[in-house]
Formats: structure tokens, C-alpha cells, sequence
């Protein structure tokens, strides 16, 4: 006595020894359980219980777990319906002092005399009025007792109930069901999501399922969420022990409850083991809080520039230029897929979409409209960009609202002075933007994806996107573009004409390159004439191979198929041309320069060197500037024959061009262009 069990096995042994009881003795290395807080050895005794004949319910569970959507299904249709299966009854009493007490009382006399108690006023009927004060938990409970009518006494059981039915029985003792708020009970019934981690499928998953189907209430949930673990960034789980765990709350400090949110919805499903990574983390946010901060910013400087404010004077969206007419038709794509992601529990899918669209907003939209903003002279256009660019950031925050609710409610605040908690999802902005116009989406993807191939076409050559460049010869799914649209590569490219061709057979040369260790196993001694054999392929079979079609080569009297991984199709552009292709898009860059390619290429690395000098002093957006341009002839003919050009896009009221700088500049600096030394200089012109 006094000693731990496991330290008196010896002598348990030779007691046994000593008194002839003991069968048989051996040391066996095999599983044990421990306690999972301090290790120590466990044991196991048996005890007597009250259970629930949940066994007899098995088929009934399994029927309810049909009509349950599990994210992800696997662990409804495996994990949880094995269970089920497997199920015995339910051990529902514990021998502990402080939980809820088991409604039972049992025969002092006869213990086969049983009633259990549904309600405090089914134990007064029975036990006398209950005290004003009365607290149904021990020892309070244990003291209302009433004859049996065979003249024992009717006494409660001792032990407490498991506290996984507690938890199961949620739905219930919330609305104190059945005794009050029946209206309320059967409006939330069920639930529509459930979420936890997987050790739940043994524990609250079960218990819900199980009391569920014992009262004939069916599923008790209509959709489950099932969380994986947070691990640490090496992937090993955290613990104290280990020193591997990271407190929330230090966690926020760090990264702020958005950013720790919008991390762990992005980065991949709830029911996929995540790895906590700092930097992750950081990388994750930055990219989208900043973006999306940069573009609001973006918008207020200029919104408060020029006194914009929405009007019935906004041309309406099907009025306006293309780029709006794309955004209000992806606004729309976006809010419908969002929706439709979150109903379906799918929230990575419906997040990362959304963070593909801000990004596409500030990289592609925002950066193709900037000069519609401010001082171009047409006030349809400016206050069509104005009202665009307003209706998508306030339905990217109605739409982020959920995952980021601080984050959306400062956006969605600063735009309309209204919380974004209190709007309609997906908002009145994404319904009233306007309609989807499919074709027009298309084509627009179709142009990102020839700009995309075209800046790799630049950067293969060294040539940069300041540089014109003379022609795009481009080939692209649906045939063509519309000209608005093709204005808007040509522009971002900066070559002079965008030409069409129906396929890239003129532009690359199409080369086989066999994959021998996918070969090897399938053809064995004849690899090498197998290989042979797709080197001989025409161009035609290898453009067919491309497109995913069935292509075919003989070998030894016979026609074999060429498999997946078997064979690698390079291109080789053909003569002076940059080509690259991407998924049935094509564009061949000719990089070819003449004198006057050069002369605008040098107006634009001007525009941009002054641009920077204009920042750097410290000038307002709308500061108007006196501007010199001094080098060396190339340099001087190319400030003379785009000087609207460069007056333009600098807000420059003079211009002066010569060799060498004189005096009376606020700033000037000197700058490269690509090799060529110039200086450019401003001085500040009040209006």
C-alpha cells in the first residue's frame, strides 16, 4: 500500500510465488499505453457500467453519415463510416465526482428496480418539491431519494456521465429543448457545418451522430469540416515539451489576426496538416495586405486629386472602356465563384481565386488605367476608372469580409464610411457592377497571356520593355483579339503591330527529344530504334503530340502510341525571332531595332529617369516643372523628336535640350540609358 503500482510488480510476483498462485512469469517487449501528459504507465481495470445500445443503431448511423457532406470525403466515407461499423455500445458513466450527474436511481433493495429521470419535474413527482435553490449537480442531487415499492429505497447512481454526451447533446441544452424554445430549436436544426480536428471522429462527430439518430433526429449536421494539426515549420508537431510551440497570441503580435487568417485559409485546405512557418506567414500577407493596401492608396491619392466622388454622372458599365468592361465582368465571375466555393465549404478554393483577382487588379487592371486617372484631359474616362476601380476594391472587401474581417472593414470603411459587417455578401457593388461578358474575359486572358510570353520573348534578347519594338506576330486560341483589346498588348509590349497567324508553324521548328528511361522499360534492346523511330516523327505528328492528340510511330512491323513521358517536344524559333509558347498561345517577338525604335526607346528611359527625380525632390503629383535634357546627340535627337511626349508624361510646361546643363535647376541628376550618359534637370513652376 502507499506504493505505485507498477513499482510493486516484483514483489505482486513473489507474493504470488510464495503463496503456490502464480502461473507463470516473463519479461516480453510489446505496445503498453502511457499517460500522454506524463508518461507514466497506464492500467487497465475493469469496471461497471452504463451503457447506450448504440450497437443496435449501426445501420440507422451509417444511413445518417450518407447524407453528410465530409470535407474532405474521404474521412466521412472511410475514417468515420469504419467506425460506425465498428460500433459497440456506448459506455455512458464515469466514477468521478464533478460532471453531470447520471439521471438514474437504483434499488438500495433490488437493483433490478431502474428509473430514469427526464426532467426536474419528473424527479419531484418522485423524490417532493424541489428547494428554490436547487442545484442538480453533487452533492446537492444525491440527497433526493424515494421509497421503492418494494420498500427499499430509490437512491441515484454515484457516477457522473460521459462528457463527450455533454458535447453531443449540444444542440439541444442550448435551446433547453425540449422544454422551451421549440421554434428556435427546429429553425437551427440542423447545422449546417460542424468543424474540428480528426481525433474528433471517435469523440464530438460521434457523439452528435449518436444522440442524433437515438432521438430519430436524423443527421445533426449537414456539412463537416475536418482541421488538421498546425505543425511547426519543420513539420514536426508542436509541443511544449519540445519547445516547438508557438503561442497565438505572440503569433498575432507578430503577424496580426488577418494575416495569421488569410495564412492558413490561403495556403491550403483545413483538413491538410499545415506547417507554421514566420516567414510564410509574412511573405503570405505581404503580398496581399500590401497589394491591396497599395491599390486603395493608389486610388484615394488620386480620388481626392481630382474631387471624385460616385455620381449618376458615372457612365454606366457597359459605356465604358474595355479594361472596365473586363474588370465589371470579373467582378461578377469572382462574387459567383466565391459564393459558390463557400457554400460548397471549399474556402482555399474561394480565397486563392480571390487573391488571384487582387492581384490581377493591381498588376494588370490599376497598371494599364494609371494614366486614366489624372490630367488626361477626358472626364467620362477618368470618372468611368474612378467608379471601377471603387466597385472592386469595395467588393473585394465584402467578398474578403469573412477570412480578413478587420482588414475588409478599415477598406470597405475608408471607401463608403459604412462597416463592411453590416452589407449584403457578395455585396450590392459585385450585383450591380454589371453583366458578365464571357467572350470579353477570354480574350483579355488570351492578351496577359500573350504580354506575359512576350516580356520572357524581351528578357531571352536583354531588350527591355521601354524599348519599342517593331512587330508581335501572335497566335492565339480563339484567332484574334478585338482591336481595344489588342491596343492593350501592343501598348504593354510596346511593339508597334500585334499579326495573327493561324498556327505557329512559320515561326519555330519543332525538334523530338526521346526519353530513354521512359523507353527502356517498354521497349528493352530495341530502345535505341524506338528512339530513332520519334526523331523521325514528321512536324505535323509532333504538333499533334502537343496538342494532347494520339500520335503513333512504326517499329519492327508494328504501330505503337507514343505514351506520356516518353517524349519532349522543343521548339527552335526560326531565323531573327524570340519565341514562346504556353498552353496553345504563341508569341514571336522580332527584336530588330532602327533609328527610330532607338530614338523612342531613349524618350521613354527619359520619362522614367525623370519620374524618378520628380519623387525624389519631393514634388506633388499635380507640380507643373520647367525640364532639361542634356547628352550627347543620340540623346538630344531623341528629346527633340518625342518633346510632347516627354513634356506630357512629366507635366513639363518648358523643355531645353542641349549638350551640357546650365544653371538655376531646383534638382538634376545624372543618368544612364542603357550606356548612354545623359543629365536630366527640373526646376518646380508655380501656377
Amino acid at each position: 500500500q502507499g506504493r505505485f503500482v507498477k513499482d510493486a510488480d516484483p514483489d505482486l510476483i513473489e507474493d504470488l510465488r510464495e503463496r503456490g498462485k502464480l502461473l507463470k512469469a516473463e519479461a516480453y517487449l510489446h505496445a503498453y499505453p502511457h499517460c500522454w501528459r506524463c508518461s507514466s504507465p497506464l492500467i487497465y481495470l475493469a469496471r461497471d457500467s452504463w451503457f447506450a445500445a448504440t450497437s443496435s443503431l449501426k445501420d440507422e448511423m451509417l444511413a445518417n453519415n450518407d447524407r453528410v457532406a465530409w470535407h474532405p470525403p474521404e474521412v466521412g466515407e472511410k475514417r468515420f463510416a469504419e467506425w460506425l461499423r465498428g460500433n459497440v455500445d456506448w459506455a455512458l458513466s464515469r466514477e468521478r465526482y464533478w460532471g453531470t450527474p447520471l439521471p438514474v436511481w437504483v434499488c438500495d433493495r433490488d437493483a433490478s428496480h431502474v428509473r430514469w429521470i427526464g426532467s426536474f419535474a419528473e424527479l419531484a413527482e418522485h423524490a417532493g418539491p424541489l428547494p428554490g435553490d436547487f442545484d442538480p449537480h453533487r452533492p446537492y442531487i444525491d440527497v433526493h431519494s424515494w421509497a421503492c415499492d418494494c420498500g427499499g429505497t430509490m437512491r441515484r447512481d454515484p457516477a457522473v456521465i460521459d462528457v463527450w454526451f455533454d458535447s453531443g447533446a449540444m444542440p439541444y441544452a442550448q435551446w433547453h429543448y425540449p422544454f422551451e424554445h421549440r421554434a428556435e430549436f427546429e429553425a437551427h436544426f440542423p447545422a449546417d457545418f460542424i468543424c474540428e480536428g480528426l481525433d474528433q471522429t471517435r469523440g464530438w462527430f460521434y457523439s452528435l451522430m449518436a444522440i442524433g439518430t437515438m432521438l430519430g433526429r436524423g443527421p445533426v449536421y449537414r456539412n463537416v469540416i475536418v482541421n488538421d494539426l498546425v505543425l511547426d515549420a519543420e513539420g514536426q508537431k508542436m509541443s511544449k515539451s519540445r519547445g516547438n510551440a508557438v503561442d497565438p497570441w505572440d503569433a498575432i503580435a507578430e503577424h496580426g489576426a488577418d494575416g495569421l487568417r488569410w495564412y492558413f485559409v490561403h495556403h491550403s485546405n483545413p483538413w491538410v496538416p499545415k506547417r507554421f512557418d514566420p516567414e510564410g506567414v509574412r511573405e503570405s500577407a505581404r503580398r496581399h495586405f500590401d497589394t491591396l493596401a497599395n491599390t486603395y492608396r493608389f486610388f484615394a491619392l488620386y480620388a481626392n486629386a481630382e474631387g471624385w466622388a460616385p455620381g449618376d454622372e458615372d457612365p454606366e458599365p457597359g459605356d465604358r472602356p474595355v479594361l472596365d468592361r473586363w474588370l465589371v465582368s470579373r467582378l461578377a465571375t469572382l462574387s459567383a465563384q466565391v459564393t459558390a466555393e463557400l457554400e460548397a465549404y471549399q474556402v482555399t478554393r474561394a480565397y486563392r481565386a480571390l487573391g488571384d483577382f487582387v492581384d490581377e487588379l493591381s498588376n494588370w487592371y490599376v497598371r494599364r488605367s494609371r494614366a486614366r486617372f489624372w490630367g488626361s484631359g477626358d472626364a467620362p474616362d477618368a470618372r468611368a476608372a474612378f467608379r471601377t476601380l471603387h466597385e472592386a476594391l469595395r467588393t473585394v472587401a465584402v467578398l474578403s469580409a469573412p477570412v480578413t474581417p478587420f482588414v475588409s472593414d478599415w477598406l470597405h470603411t475608408a471607401l463608403t464610411g459604412r462597416s463592411v459587417h453590416l452589407e449584403r455578401f457578395p455585396g450590392a457593388g459585385a450585383e450591380a457592377a454589371g453583366p458578365r461578358d464571357p467572350a470579353l474575359e477570354e480574350e483579355m486572358e488570351a492578351a496577359r497571356r500573350l504580354v506575359s510570353l512576350g516580356r520572357a520573348a524581351r528578357e531571352e534578347v536583354g531588350i527591355r520593355v521601354r524599348q519599342p519594338l517593331r512587330t508581335l506576330r501572335a497566335v492565339v486560341p480563339g484567332g484574334g483579339l478585338r482591336e481595344d483589346v489588342l491596343a492593350l498588348v501592343r501598348d504593354e509590349l510596346n511593339v508597334k503591330e500585334v499579326a495573327f497567324l493561324t498556327s505557329a508553324e512559320g515561326l519555330v521548328t519543332l525538334t523530338a527529344r526521346p526519353n530513354y528511361r521512359a523507353l527502356g522499360p517498354r521497349f528493352g534492346k530495341a530502345t535505341n530504334d524506338a528512339a530513332q523511330a520519334l526523331r523521325a516523327l514528321p512536324q505535323e505528328a509532333l504538333r499533334r503530340f502537343q496538342r494532347g492528340e494520339e500520335v503513333t510511330f512504326p517499329l519492327d512491323g508494328a504501330v505503337h502510341p507514343v505514351r506520356d513521358g516518353e517524349l519532349e517536344v522543343l521548339e527552335e524559333a526560326q531565323g531573327a525571332l524570340v519565341v514562346k509558347s504556353e498552353q496553345g498561345h504563341t508569341a514571336a517577338l522580332d527584336p530588330e531595332l532602327d533609328d527610330d525604335l532607338r530614338r523612342e526607346g531613349v524618350a521613354r528611359e527619359l520619362v522614367n529617369r525623370i519620374q524618378r527625380l520628380r519623387r525624389d525632390s519631393g514634388l506633388e503629383i499635380t507640380d507643373r516643372i520647367a525640364l532639361g535634357v542634356y547628352g550627347p546627340d543620340a540623346v538630344q535627337d531623341a528629346a527633340r523628336a518625342w518633346a510632347s511626349f516627354l513634356t506630357g508624361e512629366t507635366l513639363a510646361v518648358s523643355l531645353d535640350v542641349a549638350a551640357e546643363a546650365g544653371e538655376g535647376w531646383n534638382a538634376r541628376r545624372d543618368v544612364d540609358l542603357d550606356g548612354v550618359p545623359a543629365v536630366v534637370a527640373l526646376a518646380r513652376v508655380e501656377p
